[in-house]
């Protein structure tokens, strides 16, 4: 992120290209996953039919990579929509078979849906790439010997056991996940006043960022939870309470990090308690009050002790009325008419697929559709950098082609392969959501060996690598270089709408709170301020790999997103203060002038423009928020906008 180049002589867009995401790893995604996709071959060993066991794996491969990790209703709508699509793509594909008159149009058209239902949110878009992937993939498998009827059959046993296994812990582990999420709420909030009181400013702000993410995460969960329910569960109403309770704790937390005050160890141990005590669903622990009363103990510090006191001893509600289907397909609806960039995105995949299409009948080798299929994941709508996963692609899918040759040539068919294609799996969970290049090494091996057993294809490795190497210079030619405004910077208008977000939230942080209701406001925007930052930073990895000028905005920018994070949790210490009576809250007018100045910063990064000299709030209270309003205007005028004028 430094913008440092690794050794002196690698650029920094290729450090950010093979940076790899900093998660915990999930070992049950892993065992799920190697057990998923290797007991069907096993089976179709024991019974004397590979093939059979290959196509059923096959099914079983959208529950591996559309799995998330989520409560199990949520994991149960993504997971059975992904499926579903899936064997209407591979029922689609085989129907087709290999009549070019058929085939060709069908990708086409699949081609073009899928980039337009991918506006109507997460599950509709995975489950339109699944749709895109097995028509690709159905097509291809039509030409073998075995039967459309019992292929297609073999892939929906596949996608069967697939769905079972991944919800097989539903009954005995209901609650689990959501209360995973608040539990991880408490040990971020710990990780971050651990940090502070060993002076580790740097892992201090990684929990912060670690916070946010696990906030969303928690109130996602629990939130739709309650709007399926419709408020009848009482385990998901005393989570929700519980994770409501805790926002002064958060805040506290925050001011406490934002002044690096050295919080008691006691405090620190207390959060490990609480989450200890969620993950149970044993009795909240009890805070004991410090020993003596020390006047000079910082401001929030104090709002930390009043605040975990309080925590299991209110109920703060949070409702989400429920969105029928009918509103959800409105909106989608209104998406794709006010939407131009929507249909840019559609355009762009379709015509790329055609290309791909009239490719792939040039390409003198076997499994060319491989071409289309490269294609179609690279140019996904909403999945990031077209240039970043064009290039990882082709770097991931040649190093998994040599392990899947490898291992076909080197390994014996039997338990040895089983086993192998188990530890592809796994690595196929690990790569996922990490890094793309990963994923792609992975997914590679798998899907060859899949191919091998279940249609006896030669030189099946060499024509992947061949056949990608196509799609990706298709992508990167007609999909990224000629195509108009793909080169173009986008990270401003994003940073705009969340300097707007900030300034809501200041006009509720810096005033006294009135009642109940104003405190629950206050809340919500400050969890939308977090969030918008949250989200700007994944746009950021996403565009910053990019070596075009829309990559070296994203890096011109970063000063600004970093000094606005700052600039949120200096408002959140002032309104810790205020809220403890430790600073007399801010005049009316300082609050317009915080937000007059953050509307500055907007206007100047949606115009180009140069931000006007504005008049910053004064006084001591404000001295922290005018110190980081005033880094925000500087960093605006950084970047060359006249370079960066095009913003969305």
């Amino acid at each position: 992120m430094s913008g440092e180049r690794a050794g002196g002589v690698t650029p920094r867009w290729v450090v950010n290209l093979l940076r790899v995401a900093p998660k915990p790893i999930q070992w049950t995604q892993l065992v799920r996953a190697a057990v998923i996709l290797s007991v069907p071959i096993a089976l179709g060993y024991l019974f004397g039919n590979v093939g059979y066991g290959a196509l059923a794996s096959t099914g079983a491969l959208p529950s591996v990579t559309a799995d998330i990790s989520d409560t199990y209703r949520a994991r149960a709508v993504r997971l059975t929509g992904a499926l579903c699509a899936a064997v209407l793509g591979f029922a689609l594909g085989l129907l087709a078979g290999g009549d070019a008159a058929l085939s060709v149009p069908l990708v086409i058209v699949v081609a073009a849906v899928s980039a337009l239902v991918s506006e109507a949110g997460s599950n509709a878009s995975i489950a339109s790439l699944q749709l895109f992937v097995f028509t690709v993939l159905g097509i291809g498998h039509s030409t073998d010997e075995v039967s459309a009827g019992t292929s297609l059959t073999c892939f929906c046993v596949g996608a069967v056991w697939g769905l079972s296994v991944a919800l097989a812990g539903w009954t005995v582990r209901a609650t689990s996940p959501e209360r995973s999420a608040v539990a991880q709420v408490y040990l971020e909030l710990a990780t971050m006043l651990s940090a502070v009181s060993v002076g580790d400013e740097k892992s201090a702000l990684d929990a912060r960022h670690q916070l946010t993410e696990a906030l969303n995460t928690a109130y996602d969960r629990l939130l739709t939870a309650r709007s399926w329910l419709s408020g009848r569960d009482d385990t998901y109403r005393k989570l929700l309470n519980l994770l409501a309770a805790t926002t002064p704790a958060i805040e506290a937390t925050v001011a406490a990090v934002n002044a690096g005050v050295h919080p008691p160890r006691a405090l620190i141990g207390h959060f490990t308690d609480l989450a200890t005590a969620v993950l149970s669903d044993t009795r909240l622990p009890v805070l004991q009050p410090p020993r003596d009363e020390r006047p000079e103990q910082a401001p929030a510090v104090t709002a930390l002790y009043e605040a975990l006191s309080d925590i299991g001893t209110e109920e703060r509600r949070l409702h989400r009325s429920r969105t029928s289907a009918r509103e959800r397909i409105t909106e989608w609806a209104h998406s794709l008419v006010s939407g131009p960039l929507t249909w840019l995105a559609a355009v762009r995949l379709t015509v790329c697929v055609a290309l791909a299409e009239l490719t792939r009948f040039l390409v003198p080798t076997e499994q060319s559709y491989w071409i289309t299929l490269t294609v179609g994941l690279v140019l996904k709508p909403d999945f990031g950098s077209v240039f970043g996963r064009a290039v990882l692609r082709g770097a991931g899918t040649v190093l998994g082609a040599g392990l899947g040759t490898a291992a076909l040539l080197l390994v014996p068919h039997g338990a040895l392969l089983v086993l192998l294609i188990a530890l592809f799996g796994a690595g196929l969970a690990f790569g996922k959501g990490r890094h793309y290049g990963l994923l792609s090494a992975f997914v590679t091996p798998l899907i060859l060996v899949q191919m091998e057993l279940s249609s006896d294809v030669d030189e099946v490795a060499s024509a992947r690598i061949l056949d990608t190497a196509i799609g990706c210079v298709l992508v990167l030619v007609f999909g990224y270089l000629l195509w108009p405004g793909s080169r173009r910077p986008v990270l401003g208008g994003r940073l705009a709408d969340v300097a707007e977000t900030i300034a809501e939230y200041a006009e509720y942080a810096l005033r006294p709170v009135g009642d109940e209701a104003d405190r629950i406001e206050r809340s919500r925007r400050r969890r939308r301020a977090y969030r918008g930052l949250s989200d700007l930073r994944t746009a950021f990895q996403q565009i910053v790999v990019e070596p075009s000028a829309a990559g070296r905005q994203a890096v011109a920018w970063w000063p600004a997103i970093v000094s606005l994070e700052q600039l949120t949790d200096a408002v959140t210490a002032v309104a810790v203060a205020v809220g403890q009576e430790a600073a007399e809250p801010p005049e009316d007018s300082e609050v317009r002038k915080v937000r007059a100045a953050l509307a500055e910063l907007s206007l100047a990064v949606r115009t180009g423009a140069r931000p006007n000299e504005v008049e910053l709030p004064r006084g001591e209270v404000l001295a922290g928020v005018r110190s980081q309003l005033a880094g925000a205007l500087d960093s605006v005028t950084g970047p060359d906008l006249r370079t960066f004028r095009h913003v969305r």
